[in-house]
């Protein structure tokens, strides 16, 4: 079973940044889409950020500006910057990659508080 390993969540204050890490073991991500979800606690998971096998990328409005995904090819890994975060970027992230089936990870907290 594919499967997907997130890391890099944790507390920081507001303006701090953290980055989330995804990794596999059974899926080359390269050659799939992946993405970054979040979801608060009462609301919908919700796309934060995404990038394609070309490397396009899309945001969300809400990150824009502040979140950067990336991979690395050699290390089978997504990545999500985060910068100048916010309160209302308090969430667990979850990993996502489209390959044939999706593919979540378990997720990580993120809180952002002071």
């Amino acid at each position: 079973q594919a499967q997907l390993v997130e890391s890099g969540g944790g507390s920081v204050q507001p303006g701090g940044s953290l980055r989330l890490s995804c990794t596999s073991s059974t899926i080359i991500i390269q050659r799939n889409t992946a993405a970054w979800y979040r979801q608060a606690p009462g609301k919908e998971r919700e796309l934060v950020a995404g990038i394609t096998p070309g490397t396009d990328t899309r945001y969300a409005d809400s990150v824009k500006g502040r979140f950067t995904i990336s991979r690395d090819i050699a290390k089978n890994t997504v990545y999500l910057q985060m910068n100048s975060l916010k309160s209302e970027d308090t969430a667990v992230y979850y990993c996502n990659v489209k390959a044939g089936y999706s593919y979540w990870g378990q997720g990580t907290q993120v809180t952002v508080t002071s």
